[in-house]
């Protein structure tokens, strides 16, 4: 076998490992499933199952770390995520995700 087959089949075997997986990122560099956002408690207080609250927060363009959405970014991202979970949860509310995501925001409601 040739050194560029086995260099080749070396890069391919990487490329689908998921321990060299990345998630997609968004339009403003940011992770799209956050290993820090705590997805788990989230979904749950929103009475949805973790993979409907990551299909619904793919749609969504977080701030990057440290800096804060300007506010038409805010209203952009509340319309995707809000009528997204809707359709999982018709209970959820504008408020009640208000409440779920500043219970679960790195400095709370004052980091928004």
């Amino acid at each position: 076998m040739r050194v560029d087959h086995i260099i080749g089949a070396i890069l391919a075997i990487v490329a689908l490992s998921p321990a060299f997986a990345q998630a997609p990122l968004t339009a403003t560099g940011v992770l799209r499933d956050d290993p820090h956002r705590l997805v788990n408690l989230i979904s749950h207080d929103l009475g949805v199952s973790p993979e409907q609250f990551r299909a619904c927060f793919s749609n969504v363009n977080p701030a990057p770390r440290g800096s804060l959405p300007g506010s038409d970014e805010k209203h952009a991202n509340k319309i995707v995520l809000l009528s997204c979970l809707q359709k999982a949860n018709p209970t959820i509310t504008n408020d009640s995700l208000d409440q779920v995501m500043d219970r679960y925001r790195p400095g709370g409601k004052a980091a928004q």
